[in-house]
C-alpha cells in the first residue's frame, strides 16, 4: 500500500487551527494577579500574656482565649504549656488539657490553671501556653508568657534612693564603739536577733491589735543595706507579714550619741520605727524598762516622724512624751535618706532629725514619775501594720512597702 506524504505546507495548514485552539482556550483560564491578598474570612483567636503573684497557697487562675469574627462553624484549636524557668508541677499545673472547641456564637474560652504556691524565696519565672493546630480559625497570637512574680521576694519594685544627709564620720570627744553598715550577704546574727510571730498568746498583736505576722524571710540585704518589707501577703492566719528585728541580749548600750540613717515607707496603716528598750524588761516589765522612739512615722502623714519616751510603773500608769518634725514643702521621708538621732546623757536626751535638735527630754518632763532613762538599752527595727495605732491599711495603702536602712552607729564617750 502506497502511503500518502502530504506536502509540508499542508501540514503546517492542518496544525494551525489546532495550535490556535490550544492556546485560546489554555488563555482563557488564566486570571490576573494584581497582589491583593484575599480576602480574609475565619474568626480570628488571640491570648493574652499574664504576671500574676505566686502567694503560699496555691491558686487558680484562668486564661482567656478570644475568638472575634463569624464563626460559622466549629473553631477548633489545640494547646498545651510549655515550661520556661518555671517548672510544671512544681510552680504550675494545667488543669484544663487537649483542645478547645468554640461553637457558633463563642467567643471566650478559659485554660485553667493552678499556680502553687510557697514560701521560698525565688526569683521571677515563667512558662507559656502555646496554641497549635488551628481548625476553622486563624490564629493571630498562638503564646501566651505567663510570668509568676515571687511574694516572697522582698526586693520586687525596690528603689533605694541616691540621695539625703549623711552623718559626721566622727564627733569630738566620741568614739565609735558599734556600727553595723549590712555590707554583708546575711544579717549578722551574732548582733539581730529576728523576732517571729504576731506577740501573741501573751501580747497578741504586740499590744497595738497590729495585723502583720513578722518573718525572716521579710529581711534582705541589698547593696549594703538593710531592707524590711512589708507584704500583703497570707501567713499565719495573718494578712500581712513583715519583720521585727532585736539586738537584746547581744548590743546593748548606755548613753551616747546614736545616728540611723533610713529612707522610710509610706501608706495608711504603715508604720516603720527605729527605737530602743530597757534591757530589764523581763524583770521590770513595760514601760518600767522605759522606751525611746529614737523615729517612728505613720504612713498617713510620710513627711512627719515622732520622737518619743514611754515610761509609768505599770501598763495602767503608762505615760509618753513625744516631739514631731516634719519636712518643708512637698517632700516626704521616702524621697532621700535622713539620719534619726539622739543624744543620750545622764539625766538627758535629745531627739535630732539631719543633725537638728527638735525634742529634749530630762527629767522634768516626766512630772515626777520614775525616771527610767539612764540604764542599757537594746535596739528594735520594724515595720508594723494596722493596729489601734496607726489604724488599718485601706484601698490606697500600696505594698510592699520597704524601709532602707544605711547604717546604725553608735559614738561614746
Amino acid at each position: 500500500m502506497r502511503s500518502i506524504q502530504l506536502p509540508i505546507k499542508a501540514l503546517t495548514y492542518f496544525m494551525i487551527p489546532v495550535f490556535v485552539l490550544v492556546s485560546m482556550t489554555y488563555s482563557g483560564c488564566i486570571e490576573e494577579d494584581d497582589g491583593t491578598p484575599p480576602t480574609l474570612t475565619l474568626p480570628v483567636m488571640t491570648i493574652t500574656d499574664l504576671t500574676v503573684q505566686e502567694g503560699d497557697i496555691d491558686q487558680l487562675m484562668q486564661l482567656t482565649v478570644t475568638l472575634t469574627g463569624e464563626n460559622t462553624t466549629n473553631a477548633i484549636v489545640t494547646f498545651s504549656a510549655v515550661a520556661e524557668t518555671a517548672d510544671a508541677n512544681f510552680d504550675y499545673e494545667l488543669l484544663t488539657t487537649g483542645q478547645l472547641i468554640f461553637a457558633p456564637g463563642e467567643t471566650q474560652k478559659t485554660i485553667e490553671i493552678n499556680l502553687v504556691g510557697d514560701e521560698v524565696r525565688e526569683p521571677r519565672e515563667s512558662f507559656t501556653i502555646q496554641l497549635y493546630n488551628p481548625l476553622n480559625t486563624y490564629v493571630e497570637k498562638a503564646i501566651s508568657t505567663i510570668t509568676i512574680e515571687d511574694d516572697d521576694y522582698n526586693t520586687a519594685g525596690l528603689v533605694i534612693p541616691s540621695g539625703g544627709y549623711q552623718s559626721p564620720e566622727s564627733y569630738e570627744g566620741y568614739n565609735l564603739v558599734w556600727s553595723d553598715e549590712f555590707d554583708g550577704e546575711t544579717l549578722n546574727l551574732a548582733d539581730w536577733t529576728y523576732e517571729i510571730g504576731d506577740g501573741c498568746p501573751n501580747n497578741c498583736g504586740w499590744g497595738n491589735n497590729e495585723l502583720e505576722y513578722y518573718r525572716e524571710d521579710n529581711t534582705s540585704l541589698v547593696d549594703g543595706h538593710l531592707v524590711i518589707t512589708a507584704k500583703q501577703q497570707n501567713f499565719g492566719d495573718h494578712d500581712y507579714t513583715s519583720s521585727r528585728l532585736v539586738t537584746k541580749g547581744k548590743k546593748q548600750f548606755k548613753f551616747g550619741r546614736i545616728d540611723i540613717r533610713a529612707a522610710l515607707p509610706k501608706g495608711q496603716g504603715i508604720w516603720p520605727a527605729l527605737w530602743m528598750l530597757g534591757s530589764n524588761i523581763d524583770a521590770v516589765g513595760w514601760p518600767a524598762c522605759g522606751e525611746i522612739d529614737i523615729m517612728e512615722l505613720t504612713g498617713d502623714l510620710p513627711n512627719r516622724i515622732l520622737g518619743t519616751i514611754h515610761y509609768g510603773a505599770n501598763t495602767s500608769e503608762h505615760e509618753f512624751n513625744s516631739g514631731t518634725k516634719y519636712l518643708d514643702g512637698q517632700a516626704t521621708f521616702q524621697d532621700e535618706f535622713h539620719v534619726f538621732s539622739i543624744n543620750w546623757e545622764n539625766n538627758l536626751i535629745e531627739f535630732l532629725l539631719d543633725g537638728e535638735v527638735y525634742h529634749t527630754i530630762t527629767p522634768a518632763t516626766l512630772n515626777g514619775a520614775a525616771y527610767p532613762f539612764n540604764k542599757n538599752q537594746f535596739f528594735i527595727f520594724n515595720v508594723a501594720v494596722g493596729g489601734n495605732w496607726p489604724g488599718s491599711p485601706d484601698a490606697s495603702t500600696a505594698f510592699p512597702q520597704h524601709m532602707i536602712v544605711d547604717y546604725v552607729k553608735v559614738f561614746q564617750k
